[in-house]
C-alpha cells in the first residue's frame, strides 16, 4: 500500500515515517519542503530501504501536487506537513496561511482527482482555543483559535470536513496535545530549556509561568496515528492527548532536577536561572485533551508516563549534541539525499 506522509522529516512526521517503514505493507513516500524545521539528520539510515522514497517537494506548488497524485495514485495520505511555531505565525501570518490553507487544500484537490483509500490530517489542540482552569477539550468542542498559526490549522480542518462532505472523500482528523521527545526542532520549549540548563544560560518563561500545557511522548502519537489510519472510522475526529498535564513552571524545574541529576550535579544547581520573561501576544492559559473517544473505540492509549518519558528525552538531548549543533550552525541543511 502507498502511503504519502507530508512533512516527513519534521519532528513528528520523523517518528512517523519510521514507524510506517517498519511495517512491509506499506511503501512510504516521504513528501518534505526541507525549510528550516525538515531536517534529514532526523532520518539518518532508512535512505536505502527498498520501501522508501524521498520526494523533496513543496505542497503549496499547486501543478507539482497534481502531478504526484497522477504519478504515483497513493492509497493513503497522512499530512502533517505545517508551520507550527506560533511566534513565527505572529511575525508572519501570511506563511502560516499559505502553507498551513493553501498546501492542504492543493493535497486535497490531488487526493480528489485521484482517490484513494483515505486522506488524514493531523491537526493541533490549539484550534479549540483556551480552556479554563478545568474541563477538557473534547471531539465536539467549539473551534476558537487564538493565534495565526492555530487559526491555519483550523481552517484547514475545516477544508478538509467540506471536501468529505461536498466531495465525498475519505477523511480522518486527529487533533494532539503538545508533544515532547528526541529531534524536536531546537526552538521548542522543552529543548530550549534543556540546552539552557546544559549551558548554564537563562530559561526563559512567558508570563508568570502558569501556562498549562497536556504533553504527549512523540513515539505515542505515531503509533495513534498509525492506529487511527488503520482502524478510525471515516468522516470521525479522533483526540489525542497524553493525560500528563504540566504548569510551565513546573515542567521547567522537573527538566532542571532531572538535567542537573543526568549531567551529575547537584540538586537545584540551575534553579536560580529560571528568568521569567514578556508573553507573547494572544498566548492561550491552558490546553488538556479527553482521549475518551480513541481509547474506548480504538483501544489506543499512550505507554509513556511523563517521568519516563522525560528522562528519555533528556539523555537524546544530552548524547546528541552533533544533532543540535548542526542546526545551530545551518550544517543540518546541507545533507544530500536520495529520490
Amino acid at each position: 500500500m502507498k502511503i504519502l506522509i507530508t512533512g516527513g522529516a519534521g519532528f513528528i512526521g520523523s517518528h512517523v515515517v519510521k514507524l510506517f517503514l517498519s511495517d512491509s505493507s506499506y511503501r512510504v513516500f516521504n513528501l518534505d519542503k526541507l525549510t528550516y524545521a525538515g531536517n534529514l539528520n532526523n532520518l539518518s539510515g532508512i535512505a536505502d530501504k527498498e520501501n522508501y522514497t524521498f520526494i523533496h517537494g513543496d505542497i503549496t506548488d499547486d501543478a507539482f501536487i497534481r502531478e504526484l497524485f497522477a504519478t504515483h495514485g497513493f492509497d493513503y495520505v497522512v499530512h502533517l506537513a505545517a508551520e507550527s511555531h506560533v511566534d513565527r505565525s505572529i511575525e508572519d501570518p501570511f506563511v502560516f496561511a499559505r502553507t498551513n490553507i493553501m498546501g492542504t487544500l492543493n493535497l486535497l484537490q490531488g487526493f480528489k482527482e485521484n482517490q484513494g483509500q483515505l486522506f488524514y490530517h493531523i491537526s493541533t489542540d490549539e484550534a479549540y482555543g483556551s480552556l479554563g482552569e478545568t474541563g477538557l477539550f473534547t471531539e465536539t468542542s467549539p473551534y476558537q483559535p487564538n493565534s495565526p498559526y492555530s487559526a491555519s490549522k483550523a481552517s484547514s480542518d475545516h477544508f478538509v470536513r467540506a471536501y468529505g462532505e461536498t466531495y465525498g472523500i475519505p477523511y480522518v482528523i486527529s487533533n494532539c496535545s503538545n508533544n515532547y521527545g528526541p529531534n524536536q526542532f531546537p526552538e521548542k520549549f522543552i529543548p530550549v530549556c534543556i540546552d539552557a540548563i546544559k549551558n548554564q544560560t537563562p530559561i526563559p518563561i512567558y508570563g508568570d509561568g502558569n501556562y498549562t500545557r497536556d504533553w504527549l511522548y512523540v513515539e505515542d502519537h505515531a503509533h495513534a496515528i498509525k492506529t487511527i489510519l488503520e482502524y478510525g472510522k471515516i468522516g470521525e475526529t479522533y483526540n489525542i492527548g497524553g493525560l500528563n498535564e504540566w504548569k510551565n513552571i513546573d515542567l521547567v524545574k522537573v527538566l532542571i532536577r532531572e538535567t542537573d541529576k543526568a549531567l551529575g550535579r547537584p540538586e537545584g544547581t540551575s534553579l536560580p536561572l529560571i528568568t521569567f520573561v514578556k508573553d507573547r501576544p494572544g498566548h492561550d492559559k491552558r490546553y488538556a485533551i479527553d482521549n475518551t473517544k480513541i481509547r474506548s473505540e480504538l483501544q489506543w492509549g499512550p505507554k509513556h508516563r511523563f517521568e519516563e518519558g522525560i528522562v528519555k528525552t533528556i539523555q537524546w538531548y544530552l548524547s546528541n549534541q552533533q544533532w543540535t549543533d548542526a542546526i545551530l550552525d545551518g550544517s543540518y541543511q546541507n545533507v544530500t539525499f536520495k529520490t
